[in-house]
């Protein structure tokens, strides 16, 4: 598809950037709305905790896998074909996890779903950086990020509405549904632009390989990994256990309390970026600010970990909008790389982060499912013990990354 004449910004909002935020919508809500239906598919299919944790968590390894190979691809074939393709994928595999009768078929199913909307962000980003100047690029990104956490947003009230005229399966053949829309739609609406690919493949990836050997890079991503890895298990699946075993919340309020958490996190997500740019200027490095926000984080889960509830939607707002703190890390470190190879240092993080939400998603259920439930919920020590873990992750990578923290110049 091509013009002779420029489009005008509204044409590429509405035939690029809406296209790219309504796959990254339907990707968080794949991500967490298991926190919601985990209770009605253990009622239909017999799940332990660490079954739960596996098949909620497998989304986040064939997420993970796909990283770096995704790389290449949008690079050679673009945005629109990649992320169209990969959607049919999440769609089959939404199907599929309709249909289950057993948690194998539940895993694959999951595990399809995860693969199929991996290029969801990094497909959007891309397209925003094909059609659009780089002043616009914070707000057209701001739209995408925003998009998500809107996706996070429907996971939860509004699923557990959704529950009331449906059952678990319709949720997902219906998201199925949206899903193979959202595909058509990226097909038939986003133009096409030359993709920039250069060098051969080899070369393309020795560039990867040069990432990986980076000091800078692994300076940065421990701390990202841990932050993020376990906000996404936790505000994915763990979070809605939590608030009815410690916070002795209902159905209808923990899914309340989980509506709260992920309108917090959008709006991190939304603001972090011009939040980050006010203090660069100011002299407050994002690399610094990245760090206070992931230690309030810390401090969040440490409050969960230790059973306060006596306020749960603040911590849940204050849980949702530090966990976002940690997104600023991706523009951190493309900064430290040659521009050439942005899309591969954000896939080659996303590659770590989602490794991480994978160990912490299904490590939490394995270490909960420890303990026997009293009247249908797990004690406070295990949840101490399980939260505890990531927590002291959290923290260690904290450490590690504060000698590169400073609080000024443009790192």
């Amino acid at each position: 598809m091509s013009s002779t004449a420029e489009p005008t910004t509204g044409t590429l909002v509405s035939r690029v950037v809406l296209p790219f935020a309504a796959g990254y919508f339907l990707s968080y809500l794949y991500r967490t709305v298991n926190a919601v239906l985990a209770p009605e598919i253990g009622r239909s299919i017999q799940l332990d905790a660490a079954d739960v944790g596996l098949m909620t968590g497998i989304y986040f390894i064939t997420f993970a896998a796909a990283q770096l190979p995704l790389g290449l691809l949008l690079d050679r074939f673009g945005p629109r074909r990649v992320e169209s393709i990969l959607l049919a994928f999440a769609a089959a595999g939404a199907l599929a996890f309709s249909l289950a009768e057993a948690v194998p078929a539940l895993v694959v199913g999951r595990a399809l779903v995860g693969f199929g909307v991996s290029a969801c962000l990094m497909a959007a980003l891309k397209a925003n950086v094909q059609f659009f100047p780089p002043a616009r690029l914070p707000l057209m990104n701001g739209i995408i990020l925003g998009a998500g956490g809107l996706g996070a947003v429907a996971a939860t009230a509004p699923v557990h509405l959704a529950l009331m005229v449906t059952d678990w399966r319709g949720v997902y053949a219906g998201v199925a549904g949206l899903t193979l829309l959202s595909a058509m739609a990226l097909w038939l609406a986003v133009p096409d632009r030359p993709t920039g690919a250069g060098g051969s493949l080899a070369a393309q990836i020795g560039e990867v390989a040069e990432i990986f050997r980076s000091r800078d890079f692994w300076r940065i991503a421990p701390a990202a990994m841990a932050s993020t890895g376990s906000f996404m298990a936790i505000q994915g699946l763990w979070a809605g256990p939590w608030f009815r075993d410690m916070a002795g919340l209902s159905a209808e309020a923990a899914a309340g309390g989980l509506t709260v958490m992920a309108a917090g996190m959008a709006v991190g997500y939304l603001s972090i970026g011009a939040v980050a740019e006010w203090f660069e200027r100011h002299g407050v490095a994002p690399m610094t600010l990245g760090a206070v926000g992931m230690g309030i984080h810390a401090v969040t889960l440490g409050l969960m970990a230790l059973g306060w509830s006596a306020a749960p939607s603040l911590l849940a707002a204050a849980y949702g909008f530090s966990g976002a703190s940690a997104s600023i890390y991706y523009a951190v470190l493309t900064r430290r790389f040659p521009v050439r190879l942005a899309g591969r240092v954000n896939t080659s993080l996303n590659l770590l982060i989602f490794i991480a939400a994978f160990t912490s998603q299904w490590g939490i259920g394995w270490v909960l499912g420890l303990w026997d439930k009293a009247d249908g919920h797990w004690p406070a020590q295990a949840w101490m013990v399980a939260l505890g873990l990531p927590l002291a992750a959290k923290l260690a990578g904290l450490a590690w990354l504060a000698p590169a923290c400073r609080t000024s110049g443009p790192r």
